[in-house]
């Protein structure tokens, strides 16, 4: 008899998790019993170049749960291209996204489908508090958001992270886009459709340290900004327009100055070198600014892989609706020639 239960899969980017990959997996398997009454599911992992035991825990768990699916990278290519990955090779009616570090609980998966079931297409989670994150990391991600949102012709929920379930629908809009400069809580809202949000207390980690350190938050400010808006642009054509305006208008009250009084000495150089350094450095931030979407440009135009595989693990088939752009076969085969990957489901 087929089973005609609505699949529901789990996508969960890895990053050098080891300590924490079996009580993720106990806990999110716990919860998921609770729906099988009503839903299959599958929870797919996507090892992003882990240097330590995360690979080696998640075949174990492969090898005992034919509902777990393992992709692995070549190396380590990036959270949102993890996200990306494990989107493109669901094949459930709806995806969870969601880290595997326990700060965002499995727990709340239940409410999620709950609002699914709705007729919502998008259930994003809000975060009503936030354990073990600095003052300053929560002070600087909602001025981040404020900031983006003021710049944006998309709004992004204040205090919302990648941690949400999507449609198929919304998985396959997003599979399309053909950007490589990924930045998919941004993308959800701009891809549409109805959305809603569920309340939840943010955990600290269960185990281990982030690896999202200061650098990588402002690279990712940074690309969420550029991502979404021109308005920087403009605003460092304002600054330019402003400043020519200022130094023209002030070498012709030099001038008339000198014309109408010459027997006085022109004082002020120290005013004109401190001018001249900060329309400067208004220069060169503009050209910094002008940098970065040129960058940008620079990245869509190579049209590389946004991600390749290393080896897949329980995976019987690929998607159907996977939009993949890897079109090579040695790329879109299931194993890989990985040492593992003759014992692998």
């Amino acid at each position: 008899m087929t089973d005609k239960k609505t699949l529901i899969s789990i996508v969960v980017p890895i990053y050098f998790e080891e300590q924490v990959i079996d009580e993720f997996y106990r806990r999110t398997r716990a919860v998921l019993a609770g729906l099988e009454d009503r839903f299959a599911s599958e929870i797919i992992f996507v090892d992003d170049g882990s240097q330590d035991r995360s690979l080696e825990l998640l075949l174990a768990l492969a090898e005992k749960d034919s509902g777990v699916r393992v992709l692995t990278f070549s190396r380590n290519f990036g959270h949102q291209m993890a996200i990306t990955a494990g989107i493109e090779h669901a094949s459930g009616q709806a995806i969870v996204l969601i880290d595997g570090d326990l700060q965002d609980p499995p727990e709340l998966i239940p409410d999620m489908i709950a609002k699914w079931e709705e007729g919502y297409k998008v259930v994003y989670a809000v975060r009503e508090t936030r354990e073990g994150e600095s003052l300053l990391k929560i002070a600087t991600a909602k001025a981040f958001y404020k900031v983006l949102n003021r710049l944006s012709e998309i709004e992004i929920p204040m205090d919302t992270g990648d941690f949400r379930l999507i449609d198929r629908q919304v998985a396959d809009a997003l599979s399309s886009l053909p950007e490589c400069n990924r930045f998919i809580r941004g993308l959800i809202p701009w891809v549409g459709f109805a959305q809603c949000g569920v309340s939840y207390r943010r955990d600290a980690r269960y185990a281990g340290t982030t690896k999202f350190n200061m650098e990588k938050m402002l690279k990712f400010a940074f690309s969420g900004i550029t991502s979404f808006s021109e308005k920087p642009l403009y605003v460092a054509l304002r600054l330019g327009v402003f400043f020519s305006l200022f130094s023209f208008l002030l070498g012709v009250w030099l001038i008339v100055n000198k014309l109408l009084f010459p027997q006085d000495t022109i004082f002020g150089w120290t005013s004109l070198v401190t001018v001249i350094l900060f329309i400067g450095g208004v220069q060169l931030a503009s050209v910094g600014v002008l940098g970065l979407y040129i960058g940008k440009i620079y990245h869509e135009v190579k049209r590389r892989p946004l991600y390749i595989p290393a080896a897949k693990y329980g995976f019987t088939e690929m998607p159907p609706q996977s939009r993949h752009r890897l079109a090579q076969p040695s790329l879109r085969r299931h194993r890989s020639e990985h040492p593992a990957g003759k014992d692998a489901k």
